[in-house]
């Protein structure tokens, strides 16, 4: 094996992180584990061809005992059975990461994957950053002479590190000549540089595992972390993963993840934004029944939603694991009071819902909303922490409850066509410029909410969907130019050549090939990557 880091400029922070001990790391964990991964990717594309033609998923007959057996994960440490508001968000830049840090949280989720666009600075300062916080060091100084400093009037949020899903590759660093996983990478280096301080501290070391889809995705990733804390000679158990339940087939397999990372498990998280894009994706070429409403209009109180949380709950709480709900992508602007008012209901509206039907805390992406969020579950939990101890053995899901989208109220527009192509451009342009996540129209956008836009449009293409408003239908040449008619809007409302020209441009281009295509591509990400430095 040979490691090899190709930086395409100095950034601040890059000794302190790309140790030759820490590189000495990684490459072990490629050595060992990429293989799988690799095999692993390619069970992803046969079983999902499958799905597509069948129109259907089911439980795993060869794993019912597992469903019907009695056993429970680990104990969850004390930092972390508290989890009734965690705010998400990047952990670079700094003013970020500290703004998240002081925000009253009990858990900020600092996001590598889809709030995180992958550039080297990003990388490098991303780790430096969690360094930082996880001993307390952590400060900026803003070009205008502004001091961010953390709290020291408040207990800080324990910090759960998301790495980048399986599918992601590292280009800035090889192995044997190829890209490196970028999960293995991201994980690599937070575990190495602060698994002992976290634990001794009692703070950590806690992950969030993104976008699984088979329970034998877990089962890797519960390997890696035994071989992770036997080879840097800690005790086993210290790390606690909590599983985005974010694609629909891993929807069908919640017990079997938690029973594989059981020594190692904290909870499930109903990522809903993901879960929705995955719908799209793997059922893209089934038929009409599963072309969904705009996006604006499939809320959580969908039946097929409703179906996928309800289960969630009940198999984490079966098992003493944590229940997470999902994101209130809402950001508060106080120069629209009103627009800002009307939000918030819809917020308290959602978390209350979340708290009532057992989850244990939820997430939110702006410090303005944490205190709501808090205020929601506690008016459930009062004085616990948590509710694990309510089983919902009431609750009874189907696989035909699981897929039923066709009975998704709502309509498909024209409107929300342009809106998906205005969002999916948007947010591709401001992820090549080196933001993961933006504010867009009072909504956070970020990796999850752009894949929806764009693979909305490529179902209705391909479907031939006609729209409720107009009695269009939807085209290749419809959407090539409402695509152009969005681009135009753009461009008005960015007013700045250059900015347009080197970021909105290409984005349009990406756009415009993504939906446009007659295959689909799995991940807008992959190919806009192409693009990063």
């Amino acid at each position: 094996m040979s490691i090899t880091v190709n930086p395409p400029y100095e950034v601040e922070g890059t000794g302190l992180i790309m140790t030759d001990e820490a590189l000495q790391f990684i490459e072990e964990l490629h050595e060992r584990f990429a293989p799988t991964r690799d095999e692993l990717l390619g069970r992803r594309s046969d079983a999902q061809a499958e799905a597509a033609q069948t129109g259907a998923l089911d439980f795993d007959p060869a794993t019912k005992e597992i469903r019907e057996s009695d056993w429970t994960v680990a104990e969850t440490p004390a930092s972390l059975r508290d989890r009734r508001v965690e705010i998400t968000g990047p952990p670079a830049p700094a003013k970020m990461a500290i703004n998240a840090l002081n925000s009253g949280a009990k858990v900020w989720l600092a996001c590598l994957e889809d709030a995180l666009s992958p550039t080297w600075n990003n990388l490098v300062d991303a780790q430096k950053n969690l360094y930082e916080s996880a001993r307390g060091t952590l400060q900026f100084t803003s070009p205008e002479g502004k001091e961010y400093r953390l709290r020291d009037d408040i207990t800080l949020p324990t910090v759960v590190v998301r790495p980048r899903g399986w599918h992601l590759p590292e280009k800035h660093i090889e192995i044997n000549g190829g890209p490196a996983v970028a999960g293995l990478v991201d994980f690599g280096l937070h575990f190495f540089h602060n698994a002992k301080h976290l634990h001794e501290q009692g703070t950590g070391p806690f992950y969030y595992l993104a976008k699984l889809e088979h329970y034998l995705e877990a089962r890797l990733w519960n390997d890696i972390f035994t071989f992770a804390e036997e080879r840097l000679g800690l005790p086993h158990g210290i790390v606690r993963a909590t599983v985005l339940i974010e694609t629909i087939p891993a929807a069908f397999c919640m017990d079997e993840i938690l029973y594989e990372l059981r020594d190692h498990a904290a909870g499930l998280n109903a990522g809903r934004w993901d879960y929705l894009f995955s719908m799209i994706k793997y059922f893209r070429s089934s038929g009409e029944k599963f072309v969904l409403p705009d996006r604006a209009q499939v809320g959580m109180t969908q039946p097929f939603m409703r179906a996928y949380t309800e289960l969630l709950v009940k198999t984490c709480h079966q098992r003493e694991a944590f229940a997470m709900g999902g994101m209130a992508a809402f950001i508060p602007n106080r120069r629209e009071p009103e627009v800002t008012e009307r939000a918030i209901e819809k917020v308290r509206d959602d978390k209350s819902r979340e708290a009532a039907d057992g989850f244990d805390g939820s997430w939110v992406a702006h410090p303005d909303l944490v205190e709501l969020c808090s205020e929601e579950f506690t008016n459930v939990l009062g004085e616990k922490p948590n509710q694990v101890d309510r089983k919902r053995p009431e609750v009874s899901v189907t696989p035909e409850d699981l897929l039923s989208t066709g009975s998704a109220e709502g309509d498909v527009t024209e409107k929300g066509v342009r809106t998906n192509l205005y969002v999916a451009t948007y947010y591709t342009a401001v992820w090549l410029s080196g933001n993961g996540a933006v504010a867009i129209h009072n909504l956070m956008e970020d990796a999850a909410t752009a894949e929806i836009s764009r693979s909305q449009v490529w179902q209705q293409i391909h479907n031939g969907t006609i729209t409720s408003d107009t009695g269009h239908q939807v085209t290749r040449e419809l959407v090539d130019t409402l695509l152009e008619e969005e681009v135009t809007r753009l461009r008005e409302e960015i007013n700045d050549p250059g900015t347009f020209a080197s970021y909105f441009e290409p984005a349009a281009d990406i756009v415009r090939s993504l939906v446009l295509s007659k295959d689909y591509v799995d991940y807008l990400t992959l190919p806009a990557y192409e693009h990063l430095s």
